[in-house]
């Protein structure tokens, strides 16, 4: 692991070297005042006080120099204006070429600048993390706290960057007017809609979204779908293969495919205890039959991400022929008498599953600049997916024959769905195109170049928010790797089994995908015991059972707005995290039977508690994964997608065979016997979290 010294050192420029924090000094510092402090020559209110002065005087010297560099490209962008207003008045094509070219560079420059702070806001997070690891102090909390919102702070000059805003938003309207507006006499404030299209200002936006790290409803929602972004900003080639890659029509297949096999999930729960019994199986299979999908969704997504690394188009027709035929035998199970039948056409369905395609396409195949927007558009799918299943289900209430084939409310689901995957397929073979691989050739050779472009765009690598690599080399200790020893290439390279990926993993990530794991294992049981549990308990027909959860599901976008929008934006993620966890545990105790009688008051109360809290806590987690799992998790066949994906996915199948083995044990017991499970997890993922509470950002 190359240390943060080393590359400070690479990042920085080199005319500006006087300007930077001094990571090294500061550093050196810190292990002079644990050996005074232990020799007993220093007393800790003195080091409080020093070292704070030390940093009021670092961030002086950066804010200062970052005034003076905001003002020579303000001048410049004055001097600029009096061109663009001559040429207003005596249009010349030569010149208009030319003073765009200079607004460009005043760009390019400015991008420089939004380095010189990500560098330095991160050299000062890093050694105050390093300051509170030595003396077990919350001096981070403090210091923030004491300068964020002080009148005079010049620590918020380094976060805010208020005029960094008004420099970006002078170019992007003067780059938008000198542009062909055919007669148009639209300024960029009318069409805010339609933002300049430029690639040197989207990489500038870029660089101020990372460096603010906003958590607006659209990034929170881009966050849940743990598509992981790649470090660096991509270059003015990366950009241009990146738009011939892109096909919007692909895209919306992709994400039709994803809405699709949420309802394939979850149309068949309200009906699946019904269908077991008809066809001489206890209530309580329905776990198992449920759960088959999920067991062979471990497996195929694996297969499926090792299979986008050829193509997209294949993975997705395999995919809706295996659906197709698994819908197929789900329906014709019925007829045929045969709960075999059943289990093995949920299991065609599981080994349809192709999510792991539709990320790897979002994440290959989509623009940077719409990336988070078809990311969000992903989670809404699922979302709209999880909703539609159960309501589809309780449309279904017929029963009829059309020649030796039964079709009612167990069998529909799966006609219906045979026949959506058909009508996909042949939308897919029509519409699809796939992206060439040529283009990927060539945007390695263009990330080996070495232009100065390159280097700028290259240098915006670390998020503000805390990286796996700043912790592994937070647990490496305070050692120094000598400055002229080489990053090896392996660091770089993606994972290549299962196993590497997990020793990418850090203490904080393992702690977070056991968190998804929880949540993930409560919801299944919540959701695939409803059927048996509201029949016995209270009576409710088909319906009654698809309407709740209907609702359940109608819930996820409405949660995800509020979290994204307003709660993120007032507590911490960790905050929200462990109050999140907290409130899952919460609706576990209130569902339990401890007294008579079990009503439904009680049911649908805990259950909503229940629900709500952990698509809370899981939209939390994952925006927490997306920033902290490794680069090399971004891509690759073994990507923290797929990593998060198989834990649910495993937390999904025990879940399911702890429903049919409770079953054993008789329907008055199913409740309390599948939530202790799901009572210790949590209390376990909760520990676990307060032992790792300080390390999450």
């Amino acid at each position: 692991m190359v240390a943060f010294g080393k590359k400070l050192k690479e990042r920085q420029i080199r005319e500006w070297q006087g300007y930077y924090i001094n990571y090294k000094l500061m550093k050196k510092k810190v292990k002079h005042y644990g050996q005074q402090i232990q020799d007993g020559t220093l007393d800790r209110r003195h080091v409080l006080k020093d070292f704070s002065r030390m940093l009021d005087n670092q961030i002086e010297t950066i804010v200062l120099f970052l005034l003076e560099q905001q003002g020579l490209l303000a001048s410049r962008i004055a001097k600029l204006g009096e061109r663009h207003d001559a040429l207003q008045e005596q249009p010349d094509i030569s010149q208009i070429s030319e003073l765009r070219e200079a607004y460009r560079q005043v760009a390019r420059d400015l991008l420089k600048l939004l380095i010189f702070v990500d560098v330095n806001a991160t050299g000062l997070r890093k050694i105050l993390k390093k300051f509170d690891k030595r003396f077990g102090y919350r001096f981070t909390n403090y210091y923030v706290k004491t300068r964020a919102n002080h009148p005079y702070s010049q620590l918020q000059q380094v976060f805010k960057h208020v005029g960094i805003g008004a420099v970006v938003g002078a170019i992007s309207r003067n780059l938008h007017e000198l542009q062909d507006r055919q007669g148009s006499y639209l300024s960029i404030y009318d069409q805010a809609a339609l933002p300049l299209q430029d690639p040197v200002i989207d990489s500038v936006r870029a660089a101020v979204d990372r460096l603010t790290h906003s958590t607006n409803f659209l990034s929170f929602l881009g966050q849940h779908a743990l598509i992981v972004q790649e470090d660096e900003l991509p270059t003015p080639v990366e950009e241009r293969v990146d738009d011939q890659r892109y096909h919007f029509m692909s895209l919306l297949l992709n994400l039709v495919n994803t809405f699709l096999y949420m309802v394939n999930t979850y149309i068949i729960v309200p009906t699946a205890d019904d269908y077991s019994l008809s066809l001489g199986a206890a209530a309580t299979v329905c776990g198992v039959v449920i759960g088959a999908m999920a067991v062979a969704q471990v497996f195929s997504s694996v297969y499926f991400s090792a299979w986008s690394n050829k193509s997209y188009f294949k993975p997705l027709v395999f995919s809706s022929i295996v659906l197709f035929a698994g819908n197929t035998l789900y329906a014709m199970a019925y007829d045929l008498n045969s709960i075999w039948v059943l289990l093995i056409g949920r299991l065609f369905c599981g080994f349809g599953s192709a999510r792991a395609v539709n990320r790897r396409y979002i994440s290959d195949c989509v623009p940077l600049r719409i990336r988070m927007q078809a990311s969000a558009a992903f989670v809404s799918a699922s979302a709209l997916g999880m909703a539609c299943g159960p309501a589809l289900a309780g449309l279904l209430q017929t029963n009829f024959k059309i020649f030796k084939l039964t079709f009612n409310q167990d069998t529909l689901p799966g006609w219906v769905m045979a026949i959506a995957w058909l009508l996909y397929l042949i939308w897919l073979c029509i519409s699809f195109k796939e992206p060439s691989r040529e283009d990927e050739v060539i945007q390695q050779e263009s990330s080996r170049g070495t232009t100065e472009n390159d280097a700028l765009e290259k240098g915006l690598k670390q998020p503000l928010l805390i990286s796996s690599d700043d912790k592994k080399e937070d647990e490496d200790g305070d050692q120094d790797i000598d400055e002229s020893e080489e990053a090896p290439e392996e660091t770089r390279r993606p994972a290549t089994s299962i196993q590497s990926a997990y020793r990418l993993l850090t203490p904080s990530v393992k702690v977070q995908l056991l968190i998804y794991f929880m949540l993930k294992y409560a919801m299944e049981i919540l959701l695939s015991e409803s059927s048996v549990i509201t029949t016995y308990y209270f009576s409710w027909n088909t319906s009654k059972v698809a309407i709740f959860l209907f609702c359940l599901g109608l819930t996820v976008l409405p949660v995800n707005i509020l979290v994204g929008s307003y709660i993120s934006n007032m507590f911490e993620d960790r905050q929200i995290l462990l109050a999140s966890e907290i409130v899952v545990c919460i609706g576990i105790v209130m569902s339990f039977h401890m007294f008579n009688p079990y009503s439904v008051v009680q049911y649908v109360s805990s259950g909503l508690i229940m629900f709500v809290s952990a698509e809370v806590l899981e939209g939390v987690n994952l925006s927490l994964l997306s920033r902290v799992m490794s680069s090399r998790l971004s891509r690759g066949t073994y990507n923290g997608g797929l990593l998060s994906t198989e834990a649910g996915t495993l937390a999904r199948v025990i879940a399911d065979a702890t429903i049919t083995l409770a079953g054993y044990l008789g329907e008055s017991k199913l409740l309390n016997v599948t939530l202790f499970p799901s009572l210790f997890i949590c209390v376990i993922s909760i520990i676990a979290t307060c032992f790792t509470y300080n390390t999450l950002y």
